[in-house]
């Protein structure tokens, strides 16, 4: 058995899940997404060096162009991760390589598609955004280019969502950080010292994607065990084909009606003024932070939770429910005490803007409490993609967010920023605590 394929038919035996287990995929996932942020500020600090700020401006609305339609496509990772989990919990090492080939499939198809849409989606952008002209011509620089990385983007995700799939979260710490450390190098290099800037930045992304999707791809394929190769038939097996579609729909759906969430967030705040706004964003970035390790724990509850539903195994099961809720309530207070303590001192940090601060720590309270409030969300949402329950995943996003909508605008004409506030941890909270009412009911279904 190749050391690059670890699933054994004793993964269908029962197994016991560890709080070893659980940080051992949670710590490496986290080290992986706090490598994320540090890609922004090292491309803003070099598009800065310019003096240019319709190049600052240009990068930031390509950015968030680019990161609104790739994170519709994020089900590659999250859909692949469950159904692989489920497979190493059967011991089929073959359905498990057949998954990724899927994956891998969907991922080319869906990257070619959208290479001839980049423009259309690159105009309405900007459009909705409505910047200046010179802002507007870095914007079109920027998402030209970094467009062609579509296909390597996706497949990277099937790569992810494999390794995650077989908690192998080391390799996939590793694959995400030589993604994100290839494009800082380049960032500096080709903006920076060739002076490309913010083209220099977008092909740095192109390459760095590249490069280690193909070797990626590579590395994978030479460490599959031919024994378990599946057959051409397998890999487009349509019900297997439409079972992965139909959970890439609902995970779709779902990452959609989330950046929907944020994005009304923004909006409803704004109508506060610039200074609201500018607080809003500030606190935020408290939630932001506390994402990163609570991604980590979801992660975890994917791969263990997907492994003891593919071997119908009910203890290790709630053991690995338990598990991960309890050290993301653990960390998500922890985050809350730090934010009381020493939000303020965080504040100033980020804004020099007097008013902004003072504006900022009238809120900080609320800021504090949405890592509590948005523990479950994480977690169930980890539980639900590793049992591939996707459809309920879907409902209950959708029904919390149309609360929020309603707590918004129904609550801010009378409480203000607070009522925003109020209706931001409102859904946090809800999107978590439906999930958790019914899972008692979906885990029958699957264990007797």
């Amino acid at each position: 058995m190749s050391a690059l394929d670890p699933a054994r038919s004793k993964d269908a035996s029962e197994f016991e899940v560890t709080n070893r287990m659980v940080f051992a995929i949670a710590v490496p996932m986290t080290l992986a997404y706090l490598t994320t942020p540090l890609l922004g500020i090292v491309d803003t600090a070099v598009v800065g060096q310019f003096g240019d700020a319709a190049l600052i401006g240009g990068l930031a609305i390509g950015a968030i162009l680019f990161d609104v339609v790739f994170i519709m496509f994020n089900f590659l990772r999250m859909g692949t991760t469950g159904l692989v989990a489920q497979a190493v919990g059967r011991g089929d090492a073959t359905e498990q390589q057949a998954v990724f080939w899927r994956a891998v499939l969907i991922a080319l198809v869906g990257g070619l598609l959208l290479l001839p849409l980049a423009p259309v989606i690159r105009d309405v952008g900007l459009w909705f955004m409505a910047p200046g002209d010179a802002v507007a011509e870095a914007t079109r620089t920027y998402v030209t280019i970094r467009f062609l990385a579509a296909p390597f983007t996706l497949v990277n995700y099937a790569v992810l969502g494999l390794l995650l799939g077989q908690a192998r979260a080391v390799a996939a710490l590793i694959v995400q950080s030589l993604i994100n450390g290839i494009n800082i190098v380049l960032s500096i290099a080709l903006g920076l010292w060739l002076e490309w800037n913010v083209a220099g930045v977008a092909w740095a992304t192109v390459i760095g994607e590249s490069v280690v999707a193909i070797g990626a791809l590579v590395w994978l394929w030479r460490g599959f065990d031919r024994r378990h190769a599946p057959s051409r038939a397998r890999i487009l097996d349509r019900p297997s084909f439409l079972a992965l579609i139909v959970l890439n729909r609902d995970i779709m759906i779902r990452s959609f009606a989330l950046v929907a969430s944020f994005a009304l967030f923004t909006r409803i705040g704004a109508q506060f003024g610039a200074v609201t706004l500018a607080a809003n964003a500030i606190l935020m970035n408290f939630f932001f932070i506390a994402g990163y390790y609570l991604d980590g724990f979801a992660v975890a509850a994917e791969q263990l939770v997907g492994r003891a539903v593919g071997g119908r195994h009910p203890k290790p099961f709630w053991r690995a429910v338990r598990l991960t809720a309890f050290w993301g309530f653990v960390l998500a207070g922890f985050t809350t005490l730090v934010v009381l303590v020493a939000g303020n001192w965080f504040i100033e940090i980020m804004t020099t803007a007097q008013e902004v601060r003072a504006e900022a720590r009238i809120f900080l309270v609320w800021a504090a409490f949405t890592a509590i409030a948005g523990v479950l969300a994480f977690q169930m949402d980890g539980v639900y993609i590793g049992a591939t329950w996707s459809v309920d995943m879907r409902n209950m996003m959708l029904l919390s967010l149309a609360v929020f909508i309603a707590a918004g605008y129904g609550l801010t004409p009378v409480f203000g920023n607070h009522g925003l506030w109020f209706a931001l941890n409102l859904f946090l909270g809800l999107r978590g605590l439906t999930l958790l009412a019914i899972l008692p009911s979906r885990a029958r279904r699957v264990f007797g």
